[in-house]
């Protein structure tokens, strides 16, 4: 009997899926940056949502399709879409947030590599698996990609490397409690499976 369960797993597995799923976070990552951008004084980078999709992005997929889904998003933008904060497009590459969003792709990779297996068949399972998926988080969507930023923004504004990290304190607290909440709810839906 086919069911609405069935069908969405058919639709999310094979090569079809090895495809949707990407280009579902891709978009998410383009929705993540449309919803808006707080701007923090001292740096021309905002804050947007598309740190907590990378990081949900990087739990839920296989580093390839996590960075299938990146390059998209990407891709989208260099060749002129407005899918970056404010609605920019290329000129975004090659300005001072170019390295925080070029760094989007080795971050979901590297935390898609770390975050292992999820195991929910306890509450102590599940609970090192959400830390485990937090250390995936902090590691490769936040030391990461703020290290590819930093230097990256440094080099084209020529503003020092350690006052370009001083300005940029803003984001870590945010960034953080996305870790937090991404780890937390994609551990809780991997019991769901």
């Amino acid at each position: 009997m086919l069911t609405f369960k069935t069908t969405l797993k058919t639709a999310t597995s094979g090569t079809l899926g090895s495809v949707l799923k990407p280009t579902l976070f891709a978009v998410l990552m383009w929705a993540a940056s449309a919803a808006g951008a707080v701007p923090i004084p001292g740096t021309p980078v905002p804050i947007t949502l598309q740190t907590f999709v990378v990081m949900l992005a990087a739990l839920m997929l296989p580093w390839k399709q996590a960075g299938a889904a990146m390059l998209m998003y990407l891709a989208a933008g260099a060749v002129g879409l407005p899918v970056f904060a404010g609605g920019a497009s290329t000129m975004a590459l090659v300005g001072p947030s170019a390295g925080f969003l070029i760094g989007f792709l080795p971050a979901a990779v590297v935390t898609s590599l770390l975050k292992g297996e999820a195991r929910t068949d306890s509450l102590k399972h599940g609970a090192l698996t959400a830390a485990r998926y937090l250390f995936a988080c902090v590691a490769g969507c936040i030391v990461l990609d703020y290290l590819l930023g930093f230097i990256v923004q440094s080099a084209i504004t020529g503003v020092a490397l350690p006052i370009v990290a001083v300005a940029s304190i803003g984001f870590i607290a945010g960034d953080a409690v996305k870790a937090v909440v991404a780890s937390a709810v994609v551990a809780g839906l991997a019991k769901l499976k």
